[in-house]
Order: structure tokens, then sequence, then C-alpha cells
């Protein structure tokens, strides 16, 4: 008898604890709520990883130079094409600053070949210059895809220039293009200049150190477009004849 007793106790028990686990309790309770959504908190204390000091630029333009060439962390390295680093006389008076290289110029490896080059070195030669009398660079130093950049690396290509600005140390700077115009030269109220805005007088660019006076006018790929605007920029480039007057 007591062994019937027993087993209908077991099976008393298995059968209530199988209609808890129906019910979804399918372990132990206390009396206090526990909220059973909160996130898993690891045994271990979470190690926040070390961020990288940012690389002081270097002091010389030789330096500064191979530095831009070779240090992974600039936004080059993530396009195709080798970089074009800034050519001709580092210490000439005249620096001129472009855009970036347009596709001609990637398969070339120089800046302003093909026709918007041919255009330039007009440019040049009309105010008694020529490509081995001034300092050429570019804000990027290659073409990223379909000339698109984002605002972080035009950013970082500014802080870049300034910096080469300063040390190669022209007199003046002529500022080419409305995007460069753009990232460059700020008016007053912090807003962008606009090519048409750039050619109508000196502005100023702030460098490492001091600020250098600058001209702004077309970019010669816009001139092969638009050759109304051709008298607009001889304008402007009267004011670098000027300079060169005692």
């Amino acid at each position: 008898m007591r062994g019937f007793l027993q087993a209908d106790v077991a099976t008393a028990a298995s059968a209530y604890m199988a209609w808890w686990e129906l019910a979804g309790v399918d372990c132990a309770t206390v009396e206090e709520p526990v909220d059973w959504l909160r996130p898993i908190v690891s045994a271990q204390p979470a190690i926040s990883p070390t961020p990288n000091p940012p690389s002081e630029k270097p002091a010389t333009l030789e330096a500064f130079l191979s530095w831009i060439a070779h240090d992974p962390a600039q936004p080059e390295r993530r396009w195709a094409g080798a970089p074009i680093l800034p050519q001709g006389n580092a210490q000439a008076s005249l620096m001129v600053i472009t855009d970036m290289p347009d596709p001609a110029d990637m398969a070339a490896g120089m800046l302003f070949s093909d026709r918007a080059g041919k255009l330039f070195d007009a440019m040049l030669t009309a105010i008694g210059l020529s490509r081995g009398d001034i300092y050429l660079a570019s804000l990027l130093l290659s073409r990223p895809p379909g000339g698109m950049v984002e605002a972080s690396d035009l950013n970082a290509a500014a802080d870049r220039v300034r910096t080469l600005v300063s040390l190669a140390s022209p007199r003046r700077l002529l500022i080419l293009g409305d995007r460069t115009i753009r990232t460059l030269l700020p008016d007053h109220d912090g807003r962008p200049v606009q090519d048409t805005e750039g050619v109508q007088g000196l502005r100023y660019l702030n460098q490492d150190g001091g600020t250098v006076s600058a001209v702004a006018t077309f970019h010669p790929r816009l001139l092969l477009g638009q050759p109304a605007a051709k008298a607009e920029c001889w304008r402007t480039l009267q004011c670098l004849i000027e300079e060169k007057r005692p």
C-alpha cells in the first residue's frame, strides 16, 4: 500500500513540474522580482582600447614630403593609383594649389597634363612664368573614386596643405578651382567663398605659423568648358604680374 502511495506522489510531482514548465517557469524563483531582459554583464571588465596618439607633422619640408608619401594614415592610401607629390621649385615665391589630379594626371604621374595642362602652361606664360618658376601642389595627392571626397578627408587634406605652405614659405599663393577655394579660403562669416568671389581680390590663407596672401581663380578644366571666363581669370592673374614689379 505504501509503495502505491509513493508512486502516486511521484507521479503527481512530475505532473506538477511539467505544468509549471509549460507555463514558462523553467528555473528556480526568488521573492524579489528579476529583470530577465537585462544585458548579461561579463565577469571580466571591458578593456577600452588605447587610442593611438596623433602623429606629429615633420618639421622640415623634406621630411614632410616623405611623410605624406608613406604614412599609411593618409586618405590617399585607400584609393587606387600612386600619389602625386608637390612638384617644381620648392623655393619658388609663387605656390600654385589645385584640388586633385585629373584622370589624365594619374596616368601621367604629374599634375596638369593633357589639355588642362596646356592651358595652365599658357596661364603661366601670360604672367612671365613657367613650371620651373613655381611650386605646384594639390589638396589631394591622388584621385578618389568618381572624384568624390568625404568631408573628413578634405579637412585632413586642407590641414596638410597649410603645413606644406608653412614649410615651403612662398610669398604668394595661386589657388585654382571652386573646391580648393571653398576648402582653403573661408570668408569672414565662416562660409566658403565661391570662384566668382575668389577672383575679385586678394585673400589670405591661415597656415601654420602665420598667413600668406593668396589669389584665387578658375581651374583650367572649367575654362576649357567656359571660355568666357578667361577674361575674368586674366584680370586675376594680373595681380601676380604686379607682384613681380619693383
